[in-house]
């Protein structure tokens, strides 16, 4: 691994680093500001700055809103676990004529930040909820490096039971009706890694039992793997990818994973033929951006759920970085919805009605 490792860094010094792609002024503007409050939180030594964090959370987070906004999706929080700081933030229409598909979703920031609250997660559910015509659950999940590896796939899986067992979305009345049978995971970055480990516990060991929630497929966006390998994307990208650099990626995965546990550990690199999956593992829509770092690692999970015979569509857009689809400026944001639209209404349990 080693000897590949320094192949991979010799072939990418020697090539010029490609350029970034052309961005809207507010979206740099927003990357920009985004990468100073991460890296200003995030201390050498593995742990959160949270008094500063806490700082910076409450400036970017924003109250849930009963009132429909212009889009029609209002929004309401409830709680899970309050010994454990479980809660969920839910995005629905103000009524529904039809039962509809529920997107349970957990939000990126590396295991370590953030919450369903940060603006653009909000903003990123609210997108969710009215392009896939679905109620959305955006989890709170433990955060790293005080909730280790399992806390995140723990509490996860535990949202789904949650659901589970009251057969429906708390705070929501007779106007909105759910399909819990079309229950359908997503998540970005860290929130993607942890979509395929809950999904592949919830298809081994809770799914045969479930009452009425059946995950019916999963949406990785761009999710966060990796090994101690450094990948040819990684290195190609250093230094000219917003978002994701290889010191911050390190972090997360010291802040995550057991202390002394290398990058190949299960939880990061579920990228080779050892990845153990579940029978039952719900069909993957896989969404990669080609100016991510991470990108190759995403490719090769894809390439693994094919060999292993699971129904798995991968959905590329040229040109974007990791967290795009956060912004509603690239048309990108726009057109991954469409895809995620279409992969939700052909994997529904129930079809959806057609229009009177």
């Amino acid at each position: 691994m080693a000897s590949d490792s320094s192949s991979n860094q010799a072939g990418a010094a020697a090539k010029p680093k490609p350029k970034p792609p052309p961005l809207p002024l507010s979206v740099r503007l927003q990357l920009t500001g985004l990468t100073v409050a991460i890296d200003a939180v995030e201390r050498r030594d593995g742990t959160v700055n949270r008094c500063l964090y806490g700082v910076i959370d409450r400036l970017l987070s924003a109250r849930a809103n009963p009132k429909p906004d212009a889009s029609g999706v209002r929004s309401l929080d409830f709680t899970m676990d309050a010994s454990r700081g479980m809660w969920a933030r839910v995005f629905a229409p103000a009524t529904a004529d039809r039962p509809l598909p529920v997107v349970v979703y957990y939000h990126g920031g590396g295991f370590a930040l953030f919450s369903p609250a940060i603006g653009p997660f909000n903003g990123v559910c609210r997108r969710l909820c009215a392009a896939l015509d679905a109620v959305v659950v955006s989890v709170n999940y433990r955060l790293a490096p005080e909730h280790r590896w399992p806390a995140a796939y723990d509490d996860g899986v535990d949202a789904l039971r949650f659901l589970d067992a009251r057969g429906g979305v708390p705070g929501l009345d007779d106007d909105v009706p759910v399909d819990l049978g079309s229950c359908f995971l997503a998540g970005e970055s860290a929130g993607g890694n942890i979509v395929h480990h809950v999904a592949n516990r919830w298809a081994a060991a809770w799914q045969p039992s479930a009452r009425t929630l059946r995950v019916a497929g999963v949406f990785p966006v761009q999710p966060y793997f990796g090994g101690v390998e450094r990948t040819p994307s990684e290195l190609a990208l250093e230094g000219v990818a917003p978002v994701v650099n290889l010191r911050r990626s390190d972090f997360s995965w010291t802040a995550f994973l057991p202390v002394g546990a290398t990058r190949d550990h299960p939880a990061a690199h579920v990228t080779d033929d050892n990845a153990d999956l579940a029978e039952q593992f719900p069909p993957a829509m896989v969404i990669i951006g080609d100016f991510d770092p991470l990108m190759d690692w995403q490719r090769r999970y894809a390439d693994v759920l094919r060999r292993k015979g699971k129904e798995v569509v991968v959905a590329e857009y040229p040109g974007m970085f990791h967290g795009f689809y956060g912004f509603p400026e690239l048309p990108e944001a726009t057109k991954v919805l469409q895809d995620m639209k279409a992969f939700v209404d052909s994997h529904r349990a129930t079809p959806k009605l057609a229009d009177a």
